[in-house]
């Protein structure tokens, strides 16, 4: 490790097989949590290049748990990178279970927050979720409630190696870049928050090397999901569009109304606020714009104001609600 710090700090690039190695070694314990911490620390002074970023996809997808029988479901994932610094409460987690309420497949590849109060791993633990790698339990998941929650650690050596130093750092690293492509069902369908656009154009890359059928979101002010507090950016098979808020029918917001709050009890009241259906507007309609356009992903041929209709009638009809207790009735 130190001939490879030294190399870094000299400003050189890592290949392919270099960073699927170093990371590998990582996984093993090969390394302690200084020199971790001083590996990572590299990229949040420089960007990952695209060698590097694969070179480390693909150590992490050899490392993971094989979940390959789930994938005859045909799930989407919804997830953002995290690391845009703006603690919102868990919108991408509670647009997986309007999705899977209004009859889609999912499966939430989730974690701790690292630089927010709450991950999807931490407002699942908060309502007494018991994660498990157990594929028969996922699968069940999956066919009683639509949706199945794999908790990274559990499914990646190397993910729970790093855990502790990402959580002392309590900043964006490039772990929040490789998140959303190691869930390890290897989802075709996947929906993307970045919290910036040269992001958003390094997945377009990604993706388009692979057969996913693909929707990487941007907000312009910064966020990794669709916030309604500015125009935003998709990009998908169907090409590149910028939306305002008011051109999907929905009222734009402040960044204060989507906040997450200070403590994981408040995080949880605001989940639970929305699947109650007695969230406020803001709160709502960011939820019902993610849900629209993973539900325009599974269905393309479908506007996206008919995909927010499909979204809003789940959550307030109480069958979001239903879903969510299910789930926590199999999973906890």
């Amino acid at each position: 490790m130190k001939q490879i710090l030294n190399r870094l700090f000299e400003h050189q690039y890592l290949n392919r097989d270099e960073a699927k190695e170093i990371l590998t070694k990582m996984a093993a314990g090969e390394y302690n949590e200084s020199q971790i911490a001083a590996f990572i620390s590299v990229f949040l002074m420089r960007s990952i290049n695209i060698e590097e970023f694969f070179g480390f996809r693909d150590a992490l997808m050899n490392l993971c748990t094989d979940v390959t029988p789930l994938q005859k479901y045909d799930p989407v994932d919804i997830v953002g990178t995290g690391g845009d610094n703006k603690n919102t409460f868990n919108i991408s987690t509670l647009s997986c279970f309007v999705v899977a309420s209004a009859g889609y497949k999912v499966a939430k590849h989730g974690n701790y927050g690292a630089t927010s109060v709450s991950g999807a791993s931490n407002v699942m633990e908060k309502h007494g979720v018991k994660f498990t790698s157990d594929v028969s339990l996922l699968e069940k998941s999956l066919d009683q409630t639509n949706i199945a929650y794999l908790h990274a650690p559990l499914f990646n050596e190397a993910m729970k190696v790093v855990a502790p130093v990402r959580k002392a750092l309590g900043v964006r690293t490039f772990f929040n870049m490789l998140g959303p492509v190691v869930n390890p069902i290897k989802p075709k369908r996947n929906i993307l928050g970045v919290f910036n656009l040269k992001m958003s154009r390094l997945y377009y890359y990604i993706y388009q090397n692979t057969e996913c059928d693909y929707t990487v979101v941007h907000s312009l002010d910064g966020y990794d999901e669709i916030s309604l507090t500015d125009n935003f950016k998709v990009v998908s098979k169907l090409g590149e569009n910028i939306y305002s808020p008011e051109d999907i029918g929905l009222e734009r917001c402040k960044p204060i109304e989507l906040d997450g709050g200070k403590t994981q009890d408040e995080a949880s009241k605001i989940f639970d606020d929305v699947l109650n259906n007695e969230a406020t507007i803001a709160q709502k309609n960011v939820v019902l714009a993610n849900s629209a356009f993973a539900i325009q992903n599974i269905n393309p041929f479908l506007s996206i104001e008919q995909c927010i209709q499909q979204a809003r009638e789940a959550l307030e009809s109480g069958k979001t609600k239903e879903t969510f207790v299910k789930f926590l009735n199999l999973n906890s």
